[in-house]
């Protein structure tokens, strides 16, 4: 009896033992999953928009990242620094935005730039790039998101005023000169051109040359006008190299007389022998006209048209019964000369009263 009590001694004892030590494992267990939620924090990770959340023993924002295996690189976002200790009591939550590639070519350099934040403005100015007034995108606009290899270009535009000036030609302005003979002319005013100023916008970008723009124009200086006095004296070249200046010039025929009976009906010693009718002496120069065409007492100038000589400078000091329109009477002193001169075509010429000293100089009677 003894033998069979002590063999079943010996099989129970050491289930109970068993069944004891893994009561002592269960409560053990238990006992460490309470004491582990009383002492873990919880987190929540919000990765690039994607949420997770962990229960940690870290002490830390570092500590719970690395227990997830969350690596944050350089240039990511985190809403809170990872020496952060964790609130045991509530519940922590840390965002993290992923940096991307974003190509940005400014000031004539191209480079790669890691940025987290949302649109381009954002990163231009995490990157210390201010634009100017004048500046702008090519292909993007500062409010436009980013995205990975986006590529941002920033074009760098001046502009500048440019000045010209242009010459306002003067203008040459003829004026009359009745005391000038014709074909003279005289400079009394020297011109001197203007000058107009142009303005224009050239706008650069990125340093080169664009456009060109007309903004504007004014004249800074006024052209002076050149005057120019023309004569308006009639006038020609006699065959004796005098220049004759005249009023009027007369298309006539001329016949010669002389102091001869035959011309007068006077002989020497008759009473006004030798006196034409405004009583001067009869001689070479003196001629008679018509007084309806040629008014008594005028200064003249006799051009023979051809090779012949001029009758040259004369007066119309007489007159006679034949003597009618376009005829006049040269007198010369012989009769030879008379018949030589027979009838001639000729040109008359009135001379201008501003040449008396002229016609005074070159007439001589006793030719």
């Amino acid at each position: 009896m003894s033998g069979l009590y002590l063999q079943y001694i010996r099989r129970v004892l050491p289930l109970r033992r068993m069944a004891l030590l893994l009561l002592i494992v269960v409560l053990a267990v238990a006992a460490g999953a309470t004491l582990y939620r009383n002492l873990s924090k919880e987190i929540r990770i919000i990765d690039n928009g994607e949420s997770i959340a962990i229960r940690t023993m870290g002490v830390n924002v570092g500590q719970a990242l690395g227990q997830a295996g969350i690596a944050v690189g350089q240039y990511d976002y985190m809403s809170v620094a990872m020496d952060t200790p964790l609130k045991p009591d509530s519940l922590n939550e840390v965002t993290i935005k992923r940096a991307i590639p974003v190509i940005l070519t400014v000031d004539g350099q191209t480079r790669t730039v890691m940025s987290y934040r949302d649109t381009v403005e954002e990163l231009l100015r995490d990157n210390g790039i201010i634009l100017g007034p004048l500046d702008r995108f090519d292909g993007v606009s500062p409010d436009d998101p980013l995205a990975e290899e986006m590529e941002i270009r920033v074009i760098r535009v001046e502009e500048k005023i440019l000045t010209e000036e242009e010459q306002i030609p003067y203008q040459v302005l003829e004026q009359p000169n009745n005391i000038m003979n014709e074909g003279e002319s005289r400079i009394v005013v020297e011109g001197e051109n203007g000058i107009r100023e142009k303005r224009y916008k050239i706008t650069y970008e990125d340093g080169e040359y664009s456009s060109r723009e007309f903004i504007g124009e004014a004249i800074v200086k006024e052209p002076v006008n050149r005057v120019v006095e023309y004569g308006t004296v009639p006038n020609f070249m006699t065959s004796r190299g005098d220049r004759v200046r005249y009023s009027k010039a007369l298309q006539m025929r001329a016949t010669a007389y002389t102091n001869s009976f035959e011309d007068t009906g006077k002989n020497p010693g008759d009473p006004g022998y030798g006196i034409t009718y405004t009583g001067m002496t009869a001689r070479t120069g003196i001629v008679a006209v018509d007084p309806k065409v040629i008014p008594l007492g005028s200064k003249l100038y006799i051009e023979v048209p051809g090779s012949a000589p001029d009758y040259g400078f004369a007066i119309a000091g007489d007159i006679g019964s034949a003597i009618k329109g376009d005829l006049v009477d040269l007198f010369f002193n012989t009769t030879e000369e008379v018949r030589r001169w027979g009838v001639r075509k000729v040109v008359v010429y009135i001379l201008n009263e501003q040449d008396d000293d002229r016609w005074k100089q070159n007439y001589n009677p006793c030719e």
